[in-house]
């Protein structure tokens, strides 16, 4: 009988991590002695060939810890790499987290979120701050540009007509709005909805970055021209960022049309599709 390819090795391997880690298991104990030459081989070539030559007997031989990394240096791949940081991904520094500690260093963050004035007119204006809400654990996170008025009256990130098609768009992928985490640039509404000023997005980037540090997402799905400009630092048009794979800090970034500028503009629907089957081929989840 013909034993599975590499592709399909590769595919188990990294769907049996991911459920451990949906578990809560964060690392892999280290393997004692050295695996079969049939799976070495396998491994060495499908699963960690972008690993340098001694770094991949390291692995096969267990001197090293295995962890889940999204590495863009290594042929953008995501896969399976080596790490004694025991950080799993290229967010900043601080370990990775369970999923109890997650969410209670998320909800410490919203408390600070709660009573932030460091922007007076927001600060002022706002009924309440909208810090995001979803999976804690999720692979994906959608990043949007600021509250409007739906938002800032239930506190809670796209729940007015642009989030129900952002919902509509979440099942389409065949997830959930359970399975991702949504969130802004900003945590308040700026009046008359208007863009947030590059001040704010400044005074805001703190918190966005301590969310991303503790959820520790693999990918994240900008949502119109504000949050991609904001997240990537270009002033690139959200027309030439989309349709390709950006980076930032180890996570891989796609940037599509904002659900608003869709409800405006339903001709670009199709575009926007077309991201997420790309986004979705990324994360292993393949659309009709």
């Amino acid at each position: 009988m013909r034993g599975p390819d590499q592709r399909q090795l590769r595919t188990v391997v990294l769907q049996r991590l991911q459920s451990l880690e949906s578990a809560g298991l964060l690392d892999l104990p280290r393997v004692r002695g050295s695996l079969p030459d049939a799976a070495a081989e396998s491994l060495n070539a499908g699963v960690i060939g972008a690993v340098p030559e001694k770094k991949r007997a390291d692995v096969l031989h267990g001197e090293e810890k295995l962890v889940l990394k999204n590495n863009p240096s290594q042929a953008n791949e995501p896969g399976l790499h080596v790490t004694t940081s025991g950080n799993g991904y290229g967010c900043g520094s601080t370990p990775r987290l369970s999923r109890e500690r997650r969410v209670t260093a998320l909800a410490a963050l919203r408390d600070s979120v709660a009573t932030c004035s460091r922007c007076r007119e927001l600060a002022t204006t706002r009924t309440q701050t909208v810090f995001g809400v979803g999976n804690p654990m999720a692979r994906l996170v959608f990043l949007g540009e600021a509250p409007g008025a739906d938002e800032d009256r239930q506190g809670e990130p796209f729940v007015g007509r642009a989030g129900q098609l952002l919902t509509k768009i979440i099942e389409a992928c065949t997830l959930k709005r359970e399975d991702v985490y949504i969130l802004n640039i900003l945590k308040c509404r700026p009046p008359g909805n208007r863009n947030p000023s590059p001040e704010e997005a400044a005074n805001c980037r703190e918190y966005l970055q301590q969310q991303l540090e503790i959820i520790r997402p693999e990918f994240i799905c900008c949502l119109g021209s504000v949050a991609a400009q904001n997240l990537l630092d270009t002033t690139t048009s959200i027309g030439q960022l989309r349709g390709a794979i950006h980076h930032w800090n180890g996570i891989k970034v796609v940037a599509t049309y904002h659900p608003a500028y869709l409800l405006r503009n339903p001709s670009a629907k199709r575009a926007t599709w077309d991201d997420m089957r790309m986004i979705m081929q990324e994360m292993g989840i393949i659309l009709d």
